[in-house]
């Protein structure tokens, strides 16, 4: 019971991190909402680090796990996050989390391909389905008919697909370091973590003058900082604390179907949270897609 409910805790923060991403998407741009959630976010896990006296696990990391750990925060938390903060603000939590949760599917298409593992049926039905729930989620209501409400709607279902791509290239990287024999168990789990984040704030922030020239990261009022900061720390804290934890007591095939529940729960946050209109079309999609994850990961 404790990986399932491990697995479920790092779901509702996940959609709980992603109204919070929204509401500072209100009045910033995606590029510094990112630099600021990762600066704040690796400050917070460096701290938590220190106060655990565990620098001794990170500076004796093995150079091959260093480079996955950095390599994955630059694809995942620079690019595929980025990508994301784009989709929420273009499409709407309701709309963005459903299609960036299905990296199951991409990622367990690594791994067929990288292992030569065979095709079974049911990840073919659980792929369609989840095409179909993306198409559903791509269709507007009916006045959302001028050309700019379409534009945006496109380019928010591209952004979200495209990160849910990159996320399932960044999650292999970490599960080969954090499952590597010299890297097991929780703490060090952490440890790469923490890595993995710091290394992608620095670099942004080092290059925040190119991708960030107004230096909006650095302009929010308190409001829109407290949401970045809080929901950096519930989402690559404790979102992914809790979906390690929960490795240890289920397996991955029952943990990560569980932790792609955040499509329900965005749903229902759109409406309540951040009063979204949610149409029949979006509500049915995540369930779709929830169906097509739960599918593929079937044993």
């Amino acid at each position: 019971m404790l990986g399932e409910l491990a697995a479920l805790g790092a779901a509702v923060c996940w959609t709980a991190s992603a109204i919070l991403y929204k509401e500072a998407l209100r009045s910033s741009k995606p590029i510094s909402v990112n630099i600021a959630r990762l600066v704040s976010t690796s400050v917070f896990l460096v701290v938590c680090i220190l106060i655990l006296g565990a620098f001794g696990l990170l500076t004796s990391l093995p150079s091959n796990i260093v480079v996955l750990a950095v390599f994955s925060g630059i694809v995942g938390l620079g690019l595929g996050d980025t990508l994301y903060m784009v989709s929420l603000k273009l499409v709407g939590v309701a709309r963005a989390v459903p299609i960036t949760c299905t990296y199951p599917l991409f990622t367990l298409l690594w791994s067929v391909l990288l292992s030569n593992q065979p095709l079974r049926m049911q990840i073919i039905f659980g792929a369609v389905a989840i095409v179909f729930g993306i198409w559903l989620l791509s269709q507007g209501k009916k006045e959302e008919s001028d050309a700019l409400q379409k534009r945006n709607l496109l380019m928010g279902t591209a952004a979200a697909l495209a990160t849910a791509i990159i996320w399932s290239i960044s999650i292999t990287m970490m599960d080969v370091a954090i499952t590597a024999p010299e890297t097991g168990g929780l703490n060090y789990a952490f440890v790469i973590n923490a890595l993995r984040v710091s290394s992608i704030a620095l670099l942004m922030l080092i290059s925040a003058p190119l991708i960030d020239r107004g230096h909006g990261f650095m302009k929010m009022n308190r409001r829109t900082l407290l949401s970045v900061v809080f929901g950096g720390i519930i989402a690559l804290s404790l979102g992914w604390f809790l979906l390690a934890a929960s490795f240890l007591y289920i397996p991955e095939s029952q943990a990560v179907p569980i932790s792609s529940t955040s499509p329900l729960f965005s749903a229902i946050a759109g409406i309540v949270f951040l009063h979204e209109k949610v149409t029949a079309k979006v509500v049915v999609g995540s369930a779709v897609i929830v169906a097509g994850v739960f599918l593929v990961f079937m044993v």
